[in-house]
């Protein structure tokens, strides 16, 4: 059994994530705004380098898994949104890979989206901006756009930082991998469907499995990915969204 550091731990995926791995015998260091063992604003990089020194406090300075969970949905601010979604994860993780690379075998599992392929714009500036660490390149740029968009890009930055990062922490012993969820019933989604200007977007997502995700279903793929099982799965980015990118772009592969 491991040491696991989830952000967001406090509600929706996250504590899902916290109940499934503590289920699983791991001890999981957690963090939030509130709530949990270690509080911490990862907007903010005081917030983050908060975060990391009580992790690394926390697990003596050996980790076996990190998942930075904190994220905004698109009913918050732009620039708030790619700040916590992207910089806040990039930095928890980058902040904690020593701590990956003394253990044996870590493994860090970031929370992409299928919004990534369903929105327009998203794959633009600002998710560049992300990918070249740019913060506030990236922050200004998304104040123009739309919360949903800036969301959708965040995302983007999250998978193409998977991909980055996968040539560089494979040698060190880290894998590092990510989910796509859809729709699954957590206090950020219920946002979503309360807003006049999403939700009836997000009920009409078709959904082939006919029903919307829990976040039970999305804590176990994670779960998986963090295990030796799936030892050899590095730099890949699963979507776990119940068919929705399959549906709306069956040609498109990879």
């Amino acid at each position: 059994m491991g040491t696991v550091c989830v952000t967001g731990a406090a509600s929706g995926l996250g504590r899902a994530l916290v109940d499934r791995l503590r289920d699983d015998g791991h001890r999981v260091i957690a963090v939030d705004l509130h709530s949990v063992e270690i509080a911490a604003d990862l907007a903010t990089t005081g917030g983050r380098a908060a975060a990391v020194a009580g992790v690394l406090e926390r697990c003596d300075g050996v980790l076996d898994g990190v998942v930075p969970c904190a994220g905004l949905g698109p009913q918050h601010p732009s620039p708030s949104i790619v700040a916590i979604n992207y910089f806040g994860a990039q930095a928890v993780l980058d902040g904690l890979t020593e701590a990956l690379a003394s253990g044996d075998g870590g493994a860090a599992v970031m929370i992409c989206s299928n919004s990534t392929t369903l929105t327009p714009g998203a794959d633009g500036e600002v998710a560049q901006a992300c990918v070249d660490g740019d913060e506030p390149r990236a922050l200004a740029l998304a104040a123009d756009l739309h919360p949903a968009v800036a969301y959708a890009a965040s995302k983007v930055g999250v998978g193409r930082f998977v991909r980055h990062r996968a040539a560089t922490l494979g040698p060190r012993g880290v894998r590092i991998n990510a989910v796509a969820p859809g729709p699954f019933l957590t206090p950020l989604l219920q946002e979503g469907l309360d807003d006049p200007a999403t939700g009836d977007l997000i009920r009409g997502l078709p959904i082939p499995l006919g029903r919307v995700g829990e976040p039970a279903d999305i804590a176990a793929v994670v779960a998986w990915l963090l295990s030796d099982e799936a030892r050899y799965v590095h730099g890949s980015t699963l979507f776990v969204d119940g068919g929705i990118d399959a549906l709306l772009a069956p040609d498109r592969f990879p």
